[in-house]
């Protein structure tokens, strides 16, 4: 399948759709399970048009009528299944969208592909009535969940697709792609790609957001001074994160980095390993005052931090306990 610039890597489930293609071997309904921003959405799509292509290649052509229809989102024989409500998907936009439409054959051409984004959003009625259709398709019909959490479809309806998992991308890869098509500078590409985890599209939405820099500003004042701070400047910037609305678990994934690239530094003594290169002169004396037990109480206290916010702790009280084994060590 060809590479869309919003798709990157993922070559085992490409491999699976081609194959699939060549073999007429295509399942009837299909999950894809990944985060937002990982090119599910994409890969869904490109899989769509390779079916739909005129050619019938295992290689969409991007040429013919069919796969322009399906590049200008006017295909008729490929159905987004949209919802009313934002946060659930009802048991009529199932009826009304799938159930009801998916006896009618292509209009176009072999298939007639349905594509449900969101899909752990269908609420416990909805995956029932689907569960009807997938049972007993029609031999045209493909279905794709695009899904965050595959764990919230009845078993009924895992036990009947075929399950791809989208896998997080190298830091390389990220990098080289921001690098080289958004001329983002090397060392802030690192940042960025490292803040990602593995997510393209989340690397490319903080690339281009000035919020992020002021976070990231923010952020590295608090970590860059916490040892000289006392606990009514630390009870401020706990408030401040609170109003400026703060992802507050980036706040705690950025510290995670930070504090990780101290500690990786500490031991190689290789400044080229480092992350947050334009900060060498802070970390380099961050890890000669910092024991190895100092590095690892802290990476702790994050990850306590994170747990108690789970269990839903006061996000003050989780913070300020925090920075306090932050200041100590």
């Amino acid at each position: 399948m060809p590479i869309p610039p919003n798709i990157l890597g993922q070559d085992h489930i490409k491999r699976h759709f081609q194959t699939a293609i060549i073999t007429h071997k295509i399942s009837h309904a299909y999950i894809l399970a990944g985060e937002p921003g990982t090119g599910r959405s994409a890969l869904a799509d490109t899989f769509a048009m390779t079916l739909l292509c005129e050619t019938g290649r295992a290689i969409p052509c991007m040429q013919c009528h069919s796969c322009k229809q399906v590049l200008s989102d006017n295909h008729p024989d490929l159905i987004h299944v949209t919802h009313k409500k934002p946060a659930s998907i009802g048991v009529d936009d199932i009826r009304d969208q799938v159930n009801d439409t998916i006896s009618i054959r292509p209009y176009s051409g072999g298939y007639k592909i349905y594509i449900i984004n969101e899909a752990e959003k269908m609420t416990i009625q909805a995956q029932n009535a689907l569960l009807k259709t997938i049972e007993e398709p029609p031999a045209y019909a493909v279905i794709i969940l695009i899904t965050a959490n595959p764990d919230a479809f009845l078993p009924t309806i895992t036990s009947r697709c075929v399950q791809l998992k989208i896998r997080p991308l190298d830091e390389s890869t990220i990098q080289d792609h921001l690098t080289t098509n958004l001329s983002i500078p090397e060392t802030k590409a690192e940042i960025y790609a490292a803040f990602a985890r593995g997510n393209i599209g989340k690397a490319v939405q903080i690339a281009q957001s000035e919020d992020f820099q002021h976070f990231y500003d923010e952020l590295l004042q608090i970590l860059k001074n916490i040892h000289t701070m006392d606990i009514s400047m630390l009870l401020n910037y706990i408030k401040k994160i609170k109003e400026e609305n703060f992802d507050i678990y980036e706040c705690l994934d950025f510290m995670q980095i930070w504090y990780r690239d101290a500690l990786m530094f500490k031991v190689t003594k290789d400044a080229n390993l480092l992350i947050f290169k334009e900060e060498y002169s802070t970390i380099n004396e961050m890890s000669q005052k910092t024991g190895y037990d100092g590095f690892e109480n802290i990476l702790q206290a994050i990850e306590k931090a994170k747990t108690r916010l789970e269990a839903n702790v006061n996000m003050e009280l989780a913070m300020e306990l925090m920075f306090l084994v932050m200041k100590e060590n």
